[in-house]
């Protein structure tokens, strides 16, 4: 009599048991299928310390830090990127946020902008002040040459300007965690976007930045037209890209 007692006790107990885990593993699957923050949250608490707690708790933290992310991106502004950085200084994003966070360095370096001024000029900026025209007296028209002559004072016309060519590059991201991440991106890019790379070859550079070396990779000895495609191209696909202007790359 006993015997089935405890016998009936502990299968009382297993089916309560397996009661609870059929009743964790339902409300698991309902939370992975909502897949937000508050789902996540909701289910830490009804579960504490239960079999899915741990990948619950990871699975609320990239969402987390997908959302300010998001925010991060939205706001897009050097401030944004580096608070970003100092909530989640080893993430999911972390590298991109130090790629803007550069190129917003780069692109606002005084040197960046005189190299601007130097190839787009304003022609009515007050930096720019247009001499004032003054009359200049008609001369008295010279006689018209004989044929013979005129062939032989006929001035050589000059060669065309030829454009510079060469002096420009761009920089595709700026990596903490060493050259290896920006060889490994080079080759991320140029398999999504072969036709705009096409032909070129890269460089990692490494340099002081706010948070250390960098290593930065850029592609340099393009025309101006070039880099500026492919600076164009890869932003229109949120990619970051900044155009360095002569004298910038390295």
């Amino acid at each position: 009599m006993v015997t089935n007692k405890a016998l009936l006790v502990l299968c009382m107990t297993l089916a309560v048991g397996l009661a609870g885990c059929s009743r964790q593993q339902s409300d698991w699957e309902k939370t992975r299928t909502s897949n937000s923050t508050d789902a996540y949250e909701l289910f830490l608490k009804k579960y504490p310390s239960g079999e899915f707690t741990a990948q619950a708790q990871a699975r609320l933290k990239e969402l987390y830090e997908e959302r300010e992310w998001q925010k991060a991106r939205d706001t897009d502004t050097v401030d944004a990127y580096q608070a970003f950085l100092k909530q989640y200084p080893e993430g999911k994003w972390t590298e991109e946020a130090r790629i803007r966070v550069e190129n917003f360095t780069l692109a606002s370096t005084p040197g960046a902008d005189a190299a601007n001024g130097a190839t787009s000029p304003n022609p009515a900026s007050p930096s720019a002040p247009v001499p004032a025209t003054t009359p200049v007296p008609a001369k008295p028209a010279a006689p018209a040459p004989s044929a013979p002559a005129m062939h032989a004072a006929a001035p050589t016309p000059a060669p065309p300007a030829k454009a510079a060519s060469g002096a420009y590059g761009v920089q595709l991201g700026a990596f903490k965690s060493g050259s290896a991440a920006a060889t490994e991106r080079w080759a991320q890019l140029q398999q999504k976007y072969p036709s705009a790379l096409a032909g070129l070859s890269p460089k990692v550079s490494p340099g002081k930045g706010s948070s250390g070396t960098l290593y930065r990779l850029q592609v340099a000895n393009l025309s101006e037209s070039r880099a500026t495609s492919i600076c164009k191209t890869l932003k229109a696909h949120s990619q970051a890209c900044v155009l360095l202007h002569p004298g910038h790359s390295g």
